[in-house]
């Protein structure tokens, strides 16, 4: 039985294809007999689902960059107490949907000059980074359309509309740039190409641990 104990994130841009390829990662590596722990953020633990619900529905203008900033970090606490933390000290690979760069990008650059606060908070609070991340980048356009298609009840950051989305993405390639955490994947093609890409990464990192 390969032995896990690693901690892996998926980001990009609404409608990248992050939570499929999640998914499909999940299935993979528990077909190769890894431990896996599949969760998301804002989420994964019970009190971090209550804080998802505040902050991805309603109106965008809801809140403000500084609340999001402190909600995030809230849901993420929560979350890396009582999911993340534990799913490592068992050897679990953790794979989880989202995790700070997000709050990085969507609060800290996109929306603000408030960097700083995010990093500050993530250090205080949080103190943990991935040790792996896969960032699927896909055209925001493209991205855009696929998040709006959806048409589900969380579509507060979706409807802030597609000049957000090109902020985004440009801040999610520059946190990636020469950030050895990053693999930067092509999300413009097929479900199972972009797989196997993600799936060659992490078996190359886990290979090394």
């Amino acid at each position: 039985m390969p032995q896990g104990g690693a901690f892996i994130s998926l980001e990009g841009i609404d409608g990248s294809g992050k939570s499929t390829q999640a998914r499909l990662l999940a299935d993979a590596l528990r077909r190769a007999g890894f431990p896996v722990a599949l969760t998301r953020e804002p989420g994964g633990s019970p009190g971090a689902e209550e804080i998802r619900r505040l902050v991805l529905e309603g109106d965008p203008d809801r809140w403000s960059a500084e609340t999001e900033i402190l909600l995030f970090t809230a849901a993420r606490r929560d979350h890396l107490e009582r999911i993340i933390g534990p799913a490592l000290a068992r050897g679990e690979v953790v794979i989880t949907d989202r995790f700070a760069d997000s709050t990085r990008v969507y609060q800290g650059v996109t929306r603000g000059d408030l960097g700083g606060m995010v990093d500050r908070l993530h250090d205080l609070m949080i103190g943990v980074e991935p040790d792996l991340t896969i960032l699927i980048d896909i055209d925001p356009q493209t991205g855009l359309a696929r998040a709006v298609a959806r048409k589900g009840t969380e579509q507060r950051f979706e409807d802030m509309g597609a000049e957000m989305q090109t902020r985004m993405r440009a801040a999610f390639l520059s946190l990636a740039q020469g950030n050895p955490r990053f693999a930067v994947i092509d999300g413009g093609r097929s479900a199972e190409a972009v797989a196997a890409d993600v799936l060659a990464h992490v078996l190359a990192h886990l290979d090394r641990i």
